[in-house]
């Protein structure tokens, strides 16, 4: 399965308890595609000059490791790779591996946050998280590194803090548009907690001059809910909501 995207079939869900990653190598491109990518790249970053061609990881495979376990293969790319699923028909359009975090409170609803207009993915309404970033060399990237990837984006995107050891995998999910996400799940904490430390996390980084990544709360008990959500959704919130109504029912 190297170096091949996952089929586009999504959204998908798969119910795993661990994860076991293993890095290959990035395909090679050749020239024409390269001078194709950055020149999408570049269009994309005048238009939104907060886009910033950081390292990424890309998810270059993904299957089952047999019974409640999944393998995945991922490579270091940055973040301008994922401007080649714009060119159509692009080979090597690797699609980006995230972690996503399922935050309920204390009566079973989700935390759902909406994107600000100035990122990636403007107005979208998506579980708090971001994406992976590849280790140093020689560095590991694991399930726990995922766990504290995940731990860094509640703190940087909520102001919540977690122990990374405190988070357990509740699944692996495949976006329509190849995006592989590992999802955690949080210990429960109330609205009114989660609420103030969003809104202390904005003050801070406004008064820094920035405005923050996330713009506005909802707390979701259902999928019914997300017709009342104005703007894009995440595909994967609806097995997400889905499972979490199982779970806590």
């Amino acid at each position: 399965m190297t170096h091949h995207a996952p089929p586009v079939t999504g959204p998908e869900f798969f119910d795993v308890d661990r994860v076991r990653l293993t890095e290959v190598a990035p395909p090679v491109l050749p020239p024409a595609l390269v001078a194709a990518r950055d020149r999408v790249w570049e269009e994309a970053v005048r238009a939104n000059p907060e886009l910033f061609d950081g390292p990424v990881v890309a998810c270059a495979g993904l299957a089952p490791d047999g019974a409640g376990g999944a393998v995945l293969e991922w490579s270091r790319a940055t973040y301008r790779h994922r401007w080649l699923r714009r060119l159509p028909g692009a080979v090597g359009a690797l699609p980006s591996l995230f972690v996503g975090v399922v935050q309920p409170v204390e009566d079973g609803r989700v935390l759902v946050a909406r994107m600000a207009l100035w990122t990636s993915a403007p107005g979208r309404w998506q579980l708090p998280g971001g994406s992976v970033e590849p280790p140093a060399p020689g560095g590991v990237l694991d399930g726990a590194a995922l766990a504290r990837e995940a731990a860094r984006e509640l703190v940087e995107e909520l102001g919540v803090v977690v122990d990374h050891g405190e988070l357990e995998l509740a699944g692996l999910t495949r976006a329509r548009g190849g995006g592989v996400g590992a999802l955690y799940l949080a210990p429960p904490r109330s609205e009114a907690e989660l609420r103030a430390g969003f809104a202390a996390l904005a003050r801070a980084e406004r008064a820094r001059g920035r405005e923050p990544e996330l713009v506005e709360l909802v707390f979701l008990g259902s999928v019914a809910e997300l017709s009342g959500l104005t703007g894009p959704c995440a595909d994967y919130l609806v097995p997400v909501l889905e499972r979490e109504g199982r779970r806590t029912r």
